[in-house]
Protein backbone atom coordinates (compact mmCIF):
# COMPACT_ATOMS: atom_id res chain seq x y z
CA UNK A 1 0.00 0.00 0.00
CA UNK A 2 1.41 3.36 -1.06
CA UNK A 3 1.80 5.85 1.79
CA UNK A 4 0.86 9.46 0.99
CA UNK A 5 3.31 12.13 2.14
CA UNK A 6 2.41 14.52 4.96
CA UNK A 7 3.65 17.91 3.77
CA UNK A 8 2.94 21.62 3.97
CA UNK A 9 0.57 23.22 1.50
CA UNK A 10 3.48 25.03 -0.15
CA UNK A 11 5.35 21.75 -0.69
CA UNK A 12 2.33 19.99 -2.17
CA UNK A 13 1.20 22.87 -4.36
CA UNK A 14 4.70 23.43 -5.74
CA UNK A 15 4.00 20.37 -7.90
CA UNK A 16 1.52 22.46 -9.94
CA UNK A 17 3.19 23.60 -13.16
CA UNK A 18 2.24 25.91 -16.01
CA UNK A 19 -0.45 24.47 -18.34
CA UNK A 20 -1.51 21.87 -15.77
CA UNK A 21 -5.14 20.81 -15.60
CA UNK A 22 -6.28 20.98 -11.97
CA UNK A 23 -9.60 19.81 -10.51
CA UNK A 24 -11.11 21.50 -7.42
CA UNK A 25 -13.70 19.71 -5.28
CA UNK A 26 -17.31 20.87 -5.39
CA UNK A 27 -19.48 23.17 -3.24
CA UNK A 28 -18.96 22.91 0.54
CA UNK A 29 -16.31 20.26 -0.11
CA UNK A 30 -14.00 22.81 -1.72
CA UNK A 31 -10.60 22.70 0.05
CA UNK A 32 -10.55 26.45 0.67
CA UNK A 33 -7.17 26.49 2.42
CA UNK A 34 -5.49 24.72 -0.50
CA UNK A 35 -7.18 27.08 -2.97
CA UNK A 36 -5.94 30.17 -1.16
CA UNK A 37 -2.43 28.73 -0.84
CA UNK A 38 -2.45 27.78 -4.54
CA UNK A 39 -3.01 31.42 -5.42
CA UNK A 40 0.42 32.21 -3.97
CA UNK A 41 1.76 30.61 -7.16
CA UNK A 42 0.51 33.68 -9.02
CA UNK A 43 3.27 34.96 -11.30
CA UNK A 44 5.31 31.76 -11.06
CA UNK A 45 2.98 29.66 -13.20
CA UNK A 46 1.03 30.43 -16.34
CA UNK A 47 -2.19 29.08 -17.85
CA UNK A 48 -3.06 26.62 -15.09
CA UNK A 49 -6.51 25.38 -16.11
CA UNK A 50 -8.87 24.95 -13.16
CA UNK A 51 -11.89 22.64 -13.56
CA UNK A 52 -14.79 22.64 -11.12
CA UNK A 53 -18.50 22.89 -10.54
CA UNK A 54 -19.64 25.69 -8.25
CA UNK A 55 -17.56 26.09 -5.11
CA UNK A 56 -18.42 27.72 -1.79
CA UNK A 57 -16.32 30.49 -0.34
CA UNK A 58 -14.07 33.00 -2.03
CA UNK A 59 -12.40 32.07 -5.33
CA UNK A 60 -9.36 34.39 -5.29
CA UNK A 61 -8.06 32.94 -8.58
CA UNK A 62 -11.04 34.61 -10.27
CA UNK A 63 -9.62 38.08 -9.64
CA UNK A 64 -8.23 39.96 -12.60
CA UNK A 65 -4.71 40.04 -11.15
CA UNK A 66 -4.56 36.23 -11.30
CA UNK A 67 -5.80 35.90 -14.87
CA UNK A 68 -2.40 35.13 -16.42
CA UNK A 69 -1.74 32.31 -13.98
CA UNK A 70 -5.17 30.67 -13.67
CA UNK A 71 -7.91 29.94 -16.23
CA UNK A 72 -11.37 29.00 -14.98
CA UNK A 73 -13.23 26.15 -16.69
CA UNK A 74 -16.58 25.80 -14.92
CA UNK A 75 -19.06 22.97 -15.35
CA UNK A 76 -21.49 25.10 -13.32
CA UNK A 77 -21.04 28.80 -12.61
CA UNK A 78 -21.35 29.93 -9.01
CA UNK A 79 -21.55 33.44 -7.60
CA UNK A 80 -17.82 33.50 -6.77
CA UNK A 81 -16.73 33.07 -10.41
CA UNK A 82 -19.71 34.54 -12.29
CA UNK A 83 -18.24 38.02 -12.87
CA UNK A 84 -14.89 36.60 -13.95
CA UNK A 85 -16.50 34.29 -16.50
CA UNK A 86 -18.79 37.03 -17.77
CA UNK A 87 -15.70 39.23 -18.15
CA UNK A 88 -13.94 36.57 -20.20
CA UNK A 89 -11.42 35.46 -17.56
CA UNK A 90 -12.85 31.98 -17.68
CA UNK A 91 -15.34 29.88 -19.57
CA UNK A 92 -18.32 27.63 -19.04
CA UNK A 93 -18.47 24.01 -20.20
CA UNK A 94 -22.11 23.07 -20.96
CA UNK A 95 -22.72 19.49 -19.83
CA UNK A 96 -25.17 17.37 -17.87
CA UNK A 97 -24.07 16.64 -14.30
CA UNK A 98 -24.49 12.93 -15.06
CA UNK A 99 -21.81 13.11 -17.74
CA UNK A 100 -19.06 15.14 -16.07
CA UNK A 101 -17.40 12.07 -14.48
CA UNK A 102 -17.03 10.57 -17.97
CA UNK A 103 -14.87 13.52 -18.99
CA UNK A 104 -12.29 12.27 -16.50
CA UNK A 105 -12.89 8.52 -16.70
CA UNK A 106 -12.55 8.59 -20.50
CA UNK A 107 -9.63 11.07 -20.51
CA UNK A 108 -11.57 13.67 -22.46
CA UNK A 109 -10.08 16.03 -19.87
CA UNK A 110 -6.87 14.42 -18.57
CA UNK A 111 -6.15 15.82 -15.11
CA UNK A 112 -2.67 16.53 -13.80
CA UNK A 113 -3.73 17.43 -10.27
CA UNK A 114 -6.80 17.21 -8.03
CA UNK A 115 -7.36 19.34 -4.92
CA UNK A 116 -9.75 17.65 -2.50
CA UNK A 117 -10.77 17.75 1.16
CA UNK A 118 -11.16 14.66 3.31
CA UNK A 119 -11.84 13.53 6.84
CA UNK A 120 -8.92 12.20 8.90
CA UNK A 121 -8.11 8.56 8.10
CA UNK A 122 -9.66 5.84 10.24
CA UNK A 123 -7.92 2.79 11.69
CA UNK A 124 -8.49 0.92 8.42
CA UNK A 125 -6.77 3.53 6.27
CA UNK A 126 -9.90 5.13 4.80
CA UNK A 127 -10.84 8.80 4.54
CA UNK A 128 -14.19 10.25 3.50
CA UNK A 129 -14.90 12.91 0.88
CA UNK A 130 -17.70 14.05 3.18
CA UNK A 131 -20.15 16.47 1.61
CA UNK A 132 -19.01 16.24 -2.03
CA UNK A 133 -18.67 13.02 -4.02
CA UNK A 134 -20.46 14.07 -7.26
CA UNK A 135 -17.67 14.36 -9.86
CA UNK A 136 -14.88 14.46 -7.27
CA UNK A 137 -14.42 10.71 -6.95
CA UNK A 138 -13.79 10.20 -10.66
CA UNK A 139 -11.43 13.20 -10.81
CA UNK A 140 -9.49 11.94 -7.80
CA UNK A 141 -9.06 8.46 -9.23
CA UNK A 142 -7.85 9.74 -12.62
CA UNK A 143 -5.61 12.67 -11.66
CA UNK A 144 -1.86 12.12 -11.83
CA UNK A 145 -1.39 13.71 -8.39
CA UNK A 146 -3.98 14.13 -5.61
CA UNK A 147 -3.45 16.77 -2.94
CA UNK A 148 -5.82 16.36 0.02
CA UNK A 149 -6.60 18.82 2.77
CA UNK A 150 -7.25 16.67 5.85
CA UNK A 151 -9.88 18.40 7.95
CA UNK A 152 -11.50 17.14 11.16
CA UNK A 153 -14.66 19.09 10.34
CA UNK A 154 -15.38 16.97 7.24
CA UNK A 155 -18.16 14.51 8.17
CA UNK A 156 -17.51 10.85 7.51
CA UNK A 157 -20.15 9.96 4.95
CA UNK A 158 -20.64 6.54 3.41
CA UNK A 159 -21.06 5.11 -0.08
CA UNK A 160 -18.67 6.33 -2.79
CA UNK A 161 -17.33 8.92 -0.35
CA UNK A 162 -14.96 6.41 1.21
CA UNK A 163 -11.47 6.46 -0.32
CA UNK A 164 -8.27 4.64 0.51
CA UNK A 165 -5.23 6.52 1.73
CA UNK A 166 -3.20 5.12 -1.14
CA UNK A 167 -5.46 7.01 -3.57
CA UNK A 168 -3.92 10.22 -2.19
CA UNK A 169 -0.42 11.52 -2.85
CA UNK A 170 -0.05 14.46 -0.46
CA UNK A 171 -1.77 15.13 2.86
CA UNK A 172 -1.97 18.71 4.11
CA UNK A 173 -3.46 18.87 7.60
CA UNK A 174 -5.58 21.97 8.11
CA UNK A 175 -8.79 22.14 10.15
CA UNK A 176 -11.42 24.71 9.21
CA UNK A 177 -15.18 24.66 9.52
CA UNK A 178 -17.11 23.93 6.36
CA UNK A 179 -19.14 26.77 4.84
CA UNK A 180 -22.70 26.91 6.11
CA UNK A 181 -25.82 27.75 4.16
CA UNK A 182 -28.43 29.71 6.08
CA UNK A 183 -31.93 29.54 4.56
CA UNK A 184 -33.47 32.80 3.43
CA UNK A 185 -36.99 33.76 4.55
CA UNK A 186 -39.69 32.27 2.34
CA UNK A 187 -41.71 34.94 0.54
CA UNK A 188 -45.49 34.89 0.20
CA UNK A 189 -45.13 33.94 -3.47
CA UNK A 190 -42.80 31.06 -2.61
CA UNK A 191 -45.21 29.89 0.10
CA UNK A 192 -47.96 29.57 -2.50
CA UNK A 193 -45.62 27.76 -4.89
CA UNK A 194 -44.76 25.37 -2.07
CA UNK A 195 -48.43 24.68 -1.41
CA UNK A 196 -49.24 24.12 -5.09
CA UNK A 197 -46.25 21.83 -5.68
CA UNK A 198 -46.83 19.85 -2.49
CA UNK A 199 -50.43 19.36 -3.59
CA UNK A 200 -49.39 17.26 -6.58
CA UNK A 201 -46.77 15.18 -4.74
CA UNK A 202 -48.09 11.73 -3.89
CA UNK A 203 -47.42 9.49 -0.90
CA UNK A 204 -44.47 7.12 -1.48
CA UNK A 205 -42.97 9.48 -4.04
CA UNK A 206 -39.20 9.74 -4.51
CA UNK A 207 -38.07 13.35 -4.38
CA UNK A 208 -35.37 15.34 -6.12
CA UNK A 209 -35.04 18.95 -5.13
CA UNK A 210 -32.18 21.28 -4.48
CA UNK A 211 -31.43 24.16 -2.18
CA UNK A 212 -33.27 27.45 -1.79
CA UNK A 213 -36.52 29.02 -0.72
CA UNK A 214 -38.78 27.21 -3.21
CA UNK A 215 -37.56 23.69 -2.32
CA UNK A 216 -37.79 24.63 1.37
CA UNK A 217 -41.35 25.89 0.81
CA UNK A 218 -42.35 22.64 -0.88
CA UNK A 219 -40.84 20.53 1.91
CA UNK A 220 -42.65 22.63 4.50
CA UNK A 221 -46.00 21.51 3.10
CA UNK A 222 -45.23 17.79 2.99
CA UNK A 223 -45.80 17.18 6.70
CA UNK A 224 -48.98 15.17 6.06
CA UNK A 225 -47.43 12.89 3.45
CA UNK A 226 -46.33 9.31 4.00
CA UNK A 227 -43.24 7.26 3.15
CA UNK A 228 -41.46 9.70 0.89
CA UNK A 229 -38.01 8.85 -0.45
CA UNK A 230 -34.95 10.88 -1.39
CA UNK A 231 -32.84 10.31 -4.51
CA UNK A 232 -31.35 13.64 -5.48
CA UNK A 233 -28.14 15.24 -6.71
CA UNK A 234 -28.05 17.36 -3.54
CA UNK A 235 -30.04 18.12 -0.42
CA UNK A 236 -29.95 20.58 2.45
CA UNK A 237 -31.55 21.12 5.86
CA UNK A 238 -35.09 21.22 4.48
CA UNK A 239 -35.44 17.44 4.57
CA UNK A 240 -34.39 17.04 8.22
CA UNK A 241 -37.79 17.80 9.85
CA UNK A 242 -39.44 15.28 7.52
CA UNK A 243 -36.86 12.62 8.42
CA UNK A 244 -37.34 13.34 12.13
CA UNK A 245 -41.14 13.05 11.79
CA UNK A 246 -40.91 9.73 9.93
CA UNK A 247 -42.37 11.18 6.73
CA UNK A 248 -39.22 10.51 4.71
CA UNK A 249 -38.58 6.78 5.11
CA UNK A 250 -37.52 5.61 1.66
CA UNK A 251 -39.40 2.41 2.39
CA UNK A 252 -40.82 2.05 -1.12
CA UNK A 253 -37.79 3.08 -3.16
CA UNK A 254 -36.53 0.45 -5.59
CA UNK A 255 -32.96 1.77 -5.57
CA UNK A 256 -31.42 1.87 -2.10
CA UNK A 257 -34.65 1.48 -0.10
CA UNK A 258 -34.48 3.14 3.30
CA UNK A 259 -31.52 5.32 2.31
CA UNK A 260 -31.14 9.00 1.53
CA UNK A 261 -29.20 9.08 -1.74
CA UNK A 262 -27.31 12.20 -2.78
CA UNK A 263 -24.23 13.37 -4.63
CA UNK A 264 -23.32 16.47 -2.62
CA UNK A 265 -24.65 18.47 0.34
CA UNK A 266 -24.62 21.97 1.72
CA UNK A 267 -26.36 23.33 4.77
CA UNK A 268 -25.96 24.00 8.47
CA UNK A 269 -23.84 22.34 11.13
CA UNK A 270 -26.96 20.36 12.02
CA UNK A 271 -27.00 18.86 8.53
CA UNK A 272 -23.30 17.98 8.64
CA UNK A 273 -23.76 16.38 12.07
CA UNK A 274 -26.76 14.43 10.76
CA UNK A 275 -24.84 12.87 7.86
CA UNK A 276 -21.69 12.16 9.90
CA UNK A 277 -21.22 8.39 10.12
CA UNK A 278 -24.91 7.93 9.25
CA UNK A 279 -25.35 4.65 7.34
CA UNK A 280 -28.77 5.75 6.07
CA UNK A 281 -27.08 8.47 3.97
CA UNK A 282 -25.42 7.22 0.81
CA UNK A 283 -23.20 9.68 -1.01
CA UNK A 284 -22.76 8.40 -4.56
CA UNK A 285 -21.16 9.59 -7.79
CA UNK A 286 -23.24 11.79 -10.08
CA UNK A 287 -22.90 9.50 -13.10
CA UNK A 288 -24.93 7.03 -11.02
CA UNK A 289 -27.23 9.32 -9.00
CA UNK A 290 -28.17 11.33 -12.09
CA UNK A 291 -28.36 8.42 -14.50
CA UNK A 292 -31.79 8.42 -16.10
CA UNK A 293 -32.11 4.63 -16.00
CA UNK A 294 -31.40 4.64 -12.26
CA UNK A 295 -33.73 7.55 -11.49
CA UNK A 296 -36.70 6.09 -13.36
CA UNK A 297 -36.61 2.82 -11.39
CA UNK A 298 -37.78 4.53 -8.22
CA UNK A 299 -41.52 5.02 -7.59
CA UNK A 300 -43.34 8.25 -8.46
CA UNK A 301 -40.18 10.25 -9.00
CA UNK A 302 -41.01 13.91 -8.44
CA UNK A 303 -38.28 16.26 -9.64
CA UNK A 304 -38.54 19.94 -8.73
CA UNK A 305 -36.27 22.34 -10.60
CA UNK A 306 -36.35 26.02 -11.43
CA UNK A 307 -35.95 28.33 -14.41
CA UNK A 308 -34.83 31.79 -15.40
CA UNK A 309 -37.59 32.00 -18.02
CA UNK A 310 -40.03 29.80 -19.96
CA UNK A 311 -41.46 30.64 -23.35
CA UNK A 312 -45.04 29.97 -24.40
CA UNK A 313 -44.06 26.83 -26.29
CA UNK A 314 -42.53 25.33 -23.13
CA UNK A 315 -38.82 25.92 -23.69
CA UNK A 316 -36.98 26.38 -20.38
CA UNK A 317 -33.91 28.56 -20.01
CA UNK A 318 -32.13 27.79 -16.73
CA UNK A 319 -28.44 28.55 -17.30
CA UNK A 320 -28.22 32.02 -18.85
CA UNK A 321 -29.79 35.46 -19.05
CA UNK A 322 -29.84 35.87 -22.80
CA UNK A 323 -26.34 35.01 -23.93
CA UNK A 324 -24.82 35.82 -20.52
CA UNK A 325 -24.01 32.64 -18.65
CA UNK A 326 -25.47 32.72 -15.15
CA UNK A 327 -25.27 29.16 -13.74
CA UNK A 328 -25.29 25.89 -15.68
CA UNK A 329 -27.21 22.90 -16.98
CA UNK A 330 -26.51 20.91 -13.81
CA UNK A 331 -28.78 17.95 -13.26
CA UNK A 332 -32.07 19.48 -14.38
CA UNK A 333 -32.45 17.46 -17.57
CA UNK A 334 -31.19 14.26 -15.93
CA UNK A 335 -34.04 14.38 -13.43
CA UNK A 336 -36.66 15.88 -15.74
CA UNK A 337 -36.09 12.94 -18.07
CA UNK A 338 -35.83 10.36 -15.29
CA UNK A 339 -39.07 11.53 -13.69
CA UNK A 340 -40.91 11.69 -17.01
CA UNK A 341 -40.00 8.08 -17.84
CA UNK A 342 -40.91 6.83 -14.37
CA UNK A 343 -44.39 5.40 -13.84
CA UNK A 344 -46.47 8.17 -12.21
CA UNK A 345 -43.42 10.42 -12.21
CA UNK A 346 -43.79 14.21 -12.14
CA UNK A 347 -41.12 16.51 -13.58
CA UNK A 348 -41.84 20.00 -12.23
CA UNK A 349 -40.45 23.43 -13.06
CA UNK A 350 -41.28 25.72 -10.13
CA UNK A 351 -40.59 29.45 -10.18
CA UNK A 352 -42.03 32.81 -9.23
CA UNK A 353 -43.96 34.41 -12.07
CA UNK A 354 -41.74 37.51 -12.15
CA UNK A 355 -38.13 38.51 -11.54
CA UNK A 356 -37.10 40.73 -8.64
CA UNK A 357 -37.48 43.65 -11.09
CA UNK A 358 -41.08 42.72 -11.95
CA UNK A 359 -40.33 41.28 -15.39
CA UNK A 360 -42.34 38.24 -16.44
CA UNK A 361 -40.52 34.90 -16.36
CA UNK A 362 -43.16 33.52 -18.70
CA UNK A 363 -42.33 35.09 -22.05
CA UNK A 364 -43.49 34.84 -25.64
CA UNK A 365 -39.91 34.13 -26.78
CA UNK A 366 -36.71 33.51 -24.86
CA UNK A 367 -34.15 36.29 -24.88
CA UNK A 368 -31.70 36.19 -27.83
CA UNK A 369 -28.89 33.82 -27.00
CA UNK A 370 -30.73 32.13 -24.12
CA UNK A 371 -29.82 28.50 -23.52
CA UNK A 372 -32.56 25.88 -23.69
CA UNK A 373 -31.89 23.48 -20.82
CA UNK A 374 -35.24 21.66 -20.79
CA UNK A 375 -36.73 21.43 -24.27
CA UNK A 376 -40.40 21.88 -25.06
CA UNK A 377 -40.51 18.15 -25.79
CA UNK A 378 -39.47 17.37 -22.20
CA UNK A 379 -41.58 19.85 -20.24
CA UNK A 380 -44.43 18.59 -18.03
CA UNK A 381 -45.57 20.51 -14.94
CA UNK A 382 -44.99 24.23 -14.41
CA UNK A 383 -45.80 25.86 -11.07
CA UNK A 384 -45.92 29.55 -10.16
CA UNK A 385 -47.66 31.34 -7.29
CA UNK A 386 -50.74 31.45 -9.55
CA UNK A 387 -51.19 27.71 -9.96
CA UNK A 388 -50.09 24.46 -11.60
CA UNK A 389 -50.35 23.50 -15.26
CA UNK A 390 -49.33 20.31 -17.05
CA UNK A 391 -48.04 20.87 -20.59
CA UNK A 392 -47.41 17.19 -21.35
CA UNK A 393 -49.15 16.16 -24.56
CA UNK A 394 -50.49 19.66 -25.11
CA UNK A 395 -50.24 21.61 -28.37
CA UNK A 396 -48.50 24.97 -28.48
CA UNK A 397 -51.90 26.66 -28.61
CA UNK A 398 -53.01 24.77 -25.50
CA UNK A 399 -49.70 25.47 -23.76
CA UNK A 400 -50.02 29.17 -24.48
CA UNK A 401 -53.36 29.38 -22.70
CA UNK A 402 -52.15 27.32 -19.76
CA UNK A 403 -48.94 29.26 -19.24
CA UNK A 404 -50.66 32.64 -19.52
CA UNK A 405 -53.11 31.47 -16.84
CA UNK A 406 -50.25 31.17 -14.31
CA UNK A 407 -48.34 34.27 -15.42
CA UNK A 408 -48.51 37.40 -13.28
CA UNK A 409 -51.79 39.23 -13.99
CA UNK A 410 -49.86 42.38 -14.91
CA UNK A 411 -48.31 40.57 -17.88
CA UNK A 412 -51.17 38.41 -19.16
CA UNK A 413 -52.62 40.94 -21.60
CA UNK A 414 -49.21 41.57 -23.22
CA UNK A 415 -48.59 37.82 -23.48
CA UNK A 416 -51.99 37.37 -25.12
CA UNK A 417 -51.13 39.98 -27.76
CA UNK A 418 -47.69 38.51 -28.37
CA UNK A 419 -49.13 35.02 -28.71
CA UNK A 420 -51.47 36.25 -31.48
CA UNK A 421 -48.51 37.79 -33.30
CA UNK A 422 -46.74 34.41 -33.08
CA UNK A 423 -49.93 32.65 -34.24
CA UNK A 424 -49.99 30.59 -31.09
CA UNK A 425 -53.74 31.16 -30.77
Amino acid sequence: MKEPKEVTAAEALSTIKSNDKVFIQTAAGCPRYLVHEMCKLNGTVKDVNLYHLHTEGEAPYAREEYSESFKINAFFVGSNTRKAIQAGRGSYIPIFLSEIPYLFKRDVIPLNKALVQVSPPDQHGYCSLGVSVDTTKSALLKADVVIAQVNKYVPRTHGDAMIRLDDLDYLVYKDEELPYHHPKPISAEEERIGQFAAGIIEDRATLQMGIGSIPDAVLKYLDQHKDLGIHTEMFSDGILPLVEKGIITGKYKKKHPGSLVSSFLIGSKKLYDFVDDNPSVKMLESDYVNKVDVIRRNPKVTAINSAIEIDLSGQVCADSIGSTIYSGVGGQMDFIRGASLCENGKPIIAMTSTTSHGESKIVSMLKPGAGVVTTRAHIHYVVTEYGVVNLYGKSIKERTKLLISIAHPNHREALEKQSFQLRYH
